[in-house]
């Protein structure tokens, strides 16, 4: 590709930069290799899935996921990979030339949906020269340079050259790239790439033996609960009864090791226990079900109006849990404030009206009884899953996209 001044005196700077240890890579997998670039934490959770969903689809695609060395992996802590793979490969990527080599040489994408801005110049034009496909999506008004002059233009634009399809999530974007001088048969208008969920299963049988036992008691959810939050959670509760005494907790502990520690807080709290899977019946007096199984969770998010999610209430560094599960199961979400590993997730379903942040149990205790209103936990359960669901059509767009891309690809090397 012809370089610009820019971009030549960016390649010449980059040489001189200190280039960071890479660990080994993991064997390049056989078969067509779909890279995927995340430029934040939020993007690299949505492409992980969009990468599970794909898997499920197209069985025989191996995936990369990379991100910008600057990014933090918090978010991605323990999630799954795709389908087709029990963890996808984790790149973390600079772009220093030395490494760029490396990590093309090593992986041989076939294709890279790069999602955001935060362009990497030499990254990205060298993969185009190799002929890797590359297609950039999630791109907002943020990630462009407000002048169209300048440094920063000027390595911008060869960049954008290189993708064959450009995806901004709206028409002011759009306008941006077509000043850029981006051709406008390369732009394609979509929405913001964001995580959706998919829910976990819940056998017919166990929903209906949920609903048999607690017939039409009001309830809310405690999920995945640290052993720190024991005594505000059942304190928030103590409190709620007070106002809505038929009021059921659902205590779901995220390690089954403090169910005893529940179960003490609990009966020194003076309230009364059930325990699901030990069989216990379920009568108007109950107060507190305990389910120490986090795989029903399904069941539970299902069930319960008002979710709960635990983690977040827990001393700073704990990082909360995701709550995209409960919100696309119709259960409106309560946090505390120590969610840092979701906290793109939490602002952007906050903002949207579909989850409320407290600081302490009595916090707590006031939205749990709030949100009893059946009304009030509905509006803010239909929020979130409008909020869940808005990348969908984006998603559905580039797996189609990729699937067809690979199969043009495929063909191309057949007839060669």
């Amino acid at each position: 590709m012809r370089l610009s001044l820019g971009l030549t005196a960016y390649r010449a700077l980059s040489w001189r930069s200190a280039q960071s240890p890479q660990e080994p890579w993991a064997p390049r997998p056989a078969g067509p290799l779909l890279w995927m670039h995340a430029t934040s934490a939020e993007r690299f959770s949505a492409l992980e899935d969009l990468g599970r969903r794909l898997g499920v689809q197209a069985p025989d695609i191996n995936f990369l996921i990379s991100v910008n060395a600057s990014v933090p992996l918090a978010a991605s802590r323990g999630a799954r990979g795709a389908e087709t793979q029990a963890s996808p490969p984790i790149a973390l990527l600079s772009d220093h030339p030395a490494g760029v080599r490396d990590f093309l040489e090593h992986w041989k994408p076939d294709i890279c949906l790069w999602t955001g801005g935060d362009l990497m110049p030499n990254l990205i034009c060298a993969a185009a020269d190799q002929g890797v496909e590359m297609i950039l999506a999630d791109l907002n008004a943020s990630d462009l340079p407000r002048r169209r002059g300048g440094w920063l233009a000027d390595v911008t634009r060869p960049c954008l050259d290189c993708f064959s399809l450009v995806l901004p999530d709206g028409t002011r974007v759009a306008a941006q790239l077509r000043r850029l001088g981006i051709p406008g048969r390369r732009i394609d208008v979509q929405g913001r790439l964001t995580t959706g969920a998919s829910p976990p299963p819940c056998p017919e049988e166990a929903l209906t033996a949920a609903a048999q036992a607690l017939g039409v008691r009001p309830l809310w959810l405690a999920a995945l609960i640290r052993a720190e939050e024991i005594p505000a959670v059942v304190a928030a509760h103590r409190e709620a009864l007070r106002f809505q005494h038929r009021l059921l907790l659902v205590a779901v502990p995220a390690d089954p090791d403090d169910t005893p520690e529940l179960i003490e807080v609990a009966d020194a709290n003076g309230l009364r226990l059930a325990d699901w899977h030990g069989g216990d019946s379920i009568g108007e007096d109950t107060q507190v079900l305990i389910c120490d199984d986090s795989s029903d969770l399904g069941l539970w998010y299902r069930m319960a109006p008002v979710t709960f999610m635990a983690g977040s209430l827990a001393p700073p560094g704990a990082g909360g849990n995701s709550p995209y599960e409960a919100m696309a199961l119709g259960s409106a979400v309560l946090y505390g404030p120590h969610v840092g590993d979701h906290a793109a997730a939490y602002r952007r379903l906050t903002d949207a009206g579909a989850a409320r942040s407290l600081r302490d149990a009595d916090s707590l205790a006031n939205a749990v009884v709030q949100l009893s209103a059946p009304d009030h936990a509905a509006a803010m359960a239909l929020a979130g899953w409008e909020t869940v669901t808005e990348s969908a059509a984006l998603t559905d767009h580039l797996i189609e996209l990729i699937q067809d891309r690979l199969d043009q690809r495929e063909n191309s090397d057949a007839r060669a």
